[in-house]
């Protein structure tokens, strides 16, 4: 890490792809739009981790987010906040933004071994996962947090007290 500490995982795709080329062992991807950090995605995040060496964090930019159809005012948070948080965790060793609608060009720029997504989305959903077993690598799908959304999160605070 350099002397700018965590804010230095947050890379450009190219210095991304130049750092995945310098690791050892196996890369674990994952990606989202992490709008309201909760504890789900902390779990998420932390269990990704524990399947390789490092962990990548594609995060959707704020156009693709509005793109995705989460609904009126998101992303609450906008990209530089989201990619800068999720730095500071320290399940996560880098943080690459992207503007496409899916991270299917992420996933083959960085060819993680590990793809890793929520169990709410089903194999077959998983942008990537053909690419990523067809390379030999894995696709793992984590248990969620019951209780924890983002969604609800913003209608909770959104809601007339």
């Amino acid at each position: 890490m350099t002397s700018a500490g965590s804010a230095a995982k947050v890379r450009p795709l190219g210095e991304a792809v130049a750092w995945r080329t310098g690791q050892p062992g196996p890369v674990v991807f994952t990606n989202g739009v992490f709008d309201l950090l909760h504890p789900g995605h902390v779990e998420l995040l932390e269990a990704a981790r524990r399947e390789g060496e490092v962990l990548v964090v594609g995060v959707n930019s704020d156009a693709s987010v509005r793109r995705l159809g989460k609904g009126g005012g998101r992303p609450v948070s906008g990209q530089a906040a989201r990619a800068r948080v999720l730095a500071g965790l320290a399940a996560v060793d880098c943080v690459v933004l992207f503007e496409q609608d899916t991270p299917l060009e992420l996933i083959q720029a960085l060819a993680p071994d590990v793809l890793v997504k929520g169990a709410d989305y089903a194999r077959d959903r998983i942008v990537g996962a053909d690419w990523v077993e067809a390379r030999g690598g894995r696709v793992v799908r984590v248990p969620l947090v019951a209780g924890f959304s983002t969604t609800a999160l913003v209608e909770h605070l959104r809601a007339p007290s």
